[in-house]
Order: C-alpha cells, then structure tokens, then sequence
C-alpha cells in the first residue's frame, strides 16, 4: 500500500473512532473497560503492534507506517495509558527474549488490549538501585515461590500480568542473583494497594507477595540472569517514555500546551525567547528519538544513549512546567476546580511534571549512565560490586 494511502487510511479511521473527549489520570473500571474496547478496534483495523513482527501478532510493517499513523494519531488523545506499560516496556522484553511459547501466549492478548501489563521492579529499600532488591523466590515443585515487596508501580491496579524481577541467589554480588518472571496479578497472594500522589490521583501502587507460586514456565530468561533482562527491559522503558508513550501513554508533553499559547504575551521578546527555546528542545529530543527508533528497528543497540533521551525529556518538562507557571501566573494554582477548566488542567500538568525526573530512573542515575556509558568518564566507586549479596548492609539491615 501506498505510504500517502496508509496515511489517509489511518486519518479516516481515527476521526470515525478515536474518542474526541480528552482522556486524564488513571481510568476507573468503566475507563479500562473501554479501553479495552478500543485497543480491540484499533488491533483489528491494523494500527496496534505495527511494527511489531508478525509471527508474534504485530503487523509486520515498517517504520514509515508507523510514523504515518503516529503523526495522523497526534491530534487525538488516544485511551491507551492502561497499555503503556505493557506495549512500552513488557511487551518489547518478550518479543526480545521470551520463548516462542510465551510470545504466542502473551504478544496478541497484549497488542489487542485484551490483557494488561504492568512493571514490578522498584521496591521501598531499593529504587534507583534495582539490582539491591530483595523480594525472594524460591524453587519448589514445578516453579518458584515468591515473597517480597514492590512500590511504585503504575496500573498495577487494573494489571493482569507483570514482568517481576526477584532475587534467587543470596550467596553471588547483587547484580548477579537476579531472575525475571511472568506473575499473574491475580494469583493467590498477591496484594495491590494504589498509592495515591500529590496529583490527587492513583498513578502508582504497593504490591505485596505472600507465598505467591509462579509456574517454572514463566521464567524469562535464564535462572540468575535477570539483570540482563532487566536492561533490556529497562532500555525499552526509557525509550518509550521519551517518545511519549511511556508514562503518559500520549505523544504530546505532559504540560499542557494550550495553557502556553493562551497565557504567552508574544509581544514580549524574552516570551518569545523561551517559546522558541521549548520549540527547539522539543523539536531536538523528537528528531533524536526517531534516529534511536530507527538505530533500533536497524538491530543497532542504542545502549546508553536511551537514558539520554529519557534525561532530555525530563529537563524538557521541568522547563516546560516552569515556564507554563511563570506565564500562566496565580491561575496555576488558583482555579475553579471544575471540569473544564484550563487552570486546573494546567495545576494537575505541573503536579506531575516532577515524576518525570523520578519514574524510569532519576535524572542523577541517567547522569551517571551517560556519563559512564557515553562519555567513557571514570566510574563512580562502587564497594558493593563483588561483595556477596548476603554480605551486603541494607536499608532493612543484613540481607538475608
């Protein structure tokens, strides 16, 4: 098909279902209801997984179809935030280094909405630092046993599945006793609790495992290689959050740009200075997330590289938010509350912005990997690196 038809294939087909209503936070029941129902629609009218291999339930297509309809699916605010996690990050790992029984099992499901995903690796005591996890799980006939924590960890509540990284071993370096699992969210003892954020919303959740069994199956990767599946997952995260359809599961910024041009006095030449500095950020980190998209597509490993994108995006919103403020003035905190109201879009937009520097990694652990990884400068000491984990001083005392 034409590239121009497949264009206008995609506008036409969005303007007759993409909801015109704008979409904010985190669904309620009736939300991921239709979500679902539209994810289904829009798999079914080949705009799910477009370039996503075929055997596993994606489309098969290119690049240049999926930028199409991207660039046709911008005018919209698509229902998808449920799916983020999954078509961002979990879904990638998969098809990167699942079996082919697990791709059949869970890359279609997931594509179509049919199924959720969520991501279970920071924990209270071990955040920025993932590989000082603790939550254990255990042999035991035919799988693992599971016990632990996890926080911080978005659609939990409506998830199905989760990618779960767990300690195995006690007795090797932190790095080295890590193990990746499928657990199914609704297994017995498994416990969600949303967390609810200075947002006045439900973003992220706890997680408590309580004896949880995990079918040997449901292993990704290999038994104490989960630190290398966890960068794979992790480099899939930080991509898919600076392309904007991580933590917002939308293309647009987190800011609202309507407050912007509707507060700008462009007559004022410093405005007009930092409108066109927002332009020029914006414009830079989309052109270097299409050439990693691209590098990636290619088979070329952007590496590191991904947590310069997310580290951009992240100084690109807090400038955002910053200027959104200083034009919009008292009416960033000061509004009617109602729906509707731009003020209180705007008040809920800045709220979040600093997450953006948080979830993914913070913007002083991206410094460090760019630093390290890019930029070859010398490593920060590290005297943990070859100590056995057990060994190890944490938070909650000797791990054990």
């Amino acid at each position: 098909m034409d590239l121009e038809d497949y264009r206008r294939r995609a506008r036409v087909w969005l303007e007759a279902n993409a909801p015109q209503a704008r979409v904010e936070g985190t669904p309620d029941a009736g939300g991921v209801a239709a979500a679902k129902a539209f994810m289904a629609e829009l798999y079914d009218a080949g705009y799910s997984g477009i370039t996503w291999p075929a055997e596993w339930g994606g489309q098969g297509l290119t690049q240049a179809e999926e930028r199409a309809f991207a660039a046709e699916a911008a005018r919209f605010t698509l229902p998808t935030y449920v799916f983020s996690i999954g078509l961002g990050m979990c879904g990638p790992t998969l098809v990167d280094l699942g079996t082919d029984e697990q791709r059949r099992r869970y890359v279609r499901p997931l594509l179509r909405g049919e199924e959720i995903w969520c991501q279970l690796f920071s924990e209270p005591g071990a955040g920025s630092d993932v590989a000082a996890l603790q939550t254990r799980a255990v042999p035991t006939d035919g799988g693992w046993v599971v016990d632990g924590q996890k926080v911080w960890t978005s659609v939990a509540q409506n998830a199905d599945w989760g990618l779960l990284l767990t300690r195995t071993d006690v007795d090797v370096p932190k790095h080295k006793g890590l193990t990746m699992f499928i657990v199914d969210m609704h297994a017995p003892g498994v416990t969600v609790r949303p967390l609810r954020d200075m947002t006045g919303r439900a973003h992220f959740n706890e997680i408590f495992f309580d004896g949880v069994h995990i079918p040997a199956e449901n292993l990704v990767g290999q038994v104490g290689g989960g630190w290398s599946c966890a960068v794979t997952t992790l480099l899939h995260e930080r991509l898919s959050i600076a392309g904007g359809v991580g933590m917002s599961g939308q293309k647009d910024n987190p800011v609202a740009f309507e407050a912007l041009r509707e507060s700008a006095d462009t007559g004022d030449p410093l405005v007009r200075d930092q409108l066109v500095e927002l332009y020029v950020r914006s414009r830079a980190l989309a052109l270097f997330n299409q050439r990693l998209s691209q590098e990636t597509k290619a088979g070329i490993f952007p590496g590191a590289r991904g947590s310069a994108a997310k580290l951009l995006l992240a100084e690109l919103t807090l400038f955002q938010a910053d200027l959104a403020s200083s034009l919009a003035g008292p009416e960033a905190v000061a509004h009617s509350g109602a729906e509707g109201d731009g003020g209180a879009r705007l008040a809920h937009s800045l709220a979040l912005a600093p997450a953006m520097a948080l979830g993914g990694g913070t913007n002083e652990i991206m410094r460090n990997i760019v630093g390290e990884r890019v930029l070859n400068l010398p490593p920060e000491p590290r005297t943990d690196k070859n100590v056995p984990f057990k060994d190890l001083k944490t938070s909650g005392g000797p791990a054990s």
